[in-house]
Parts: C-alpha cells; sequence; structure tokens
C-alpha cells in the first residue's frame, strides 16, 4: 500500500490561461510550484469530501 501511496500519475490537464496565471500566482505564494499547488488543492478537496459525505453511500 504504501507504494501505491508514493507513486505518481501524470494526467494531462488543459487550464485557460487566466486560471494558470490565477494558480501560479497563488503558488508562489505559498512558496509551491504550480503542479504542487494544484495536487495540494485538490488534496484539500477531497479531504473536504470525505468529511462531509455520509458513510452509507
Amino acid at each position: 500500500m504504501a507504494d501505491k501511496e508514493k507513486a505518481k500519475k501524470q494526467v494531462p490537464l488543459r487550464l485557460s490561461a487566466s486560471l494558470y496565471e490565477e494558480l501560479a500566482r497563488w503558488a508562489e505564494d505559498e512558496f509551491r510550484s504550480v503542479n504542487g499547488q494544484i495536487e495540494y488543492l485538490l488534496t484539500e478537496a477531497v479531504r473536504g469530501r470525505r468529511k462531509t459525505k455520509p458513510r452509507d453511500e
């Protein structure tokens, strides 16, 4: 299991230029790369969803 968690998947992603620029500024403010910022935001979104989603679904 630990090896799977450490493995990274490559995902092609298309973003508008304006969204990319906004993410780049945000990433710079938090001393992350754009890729790192996207990964951080997705991780937080998944954690938040786990907390709010009922268990019986």
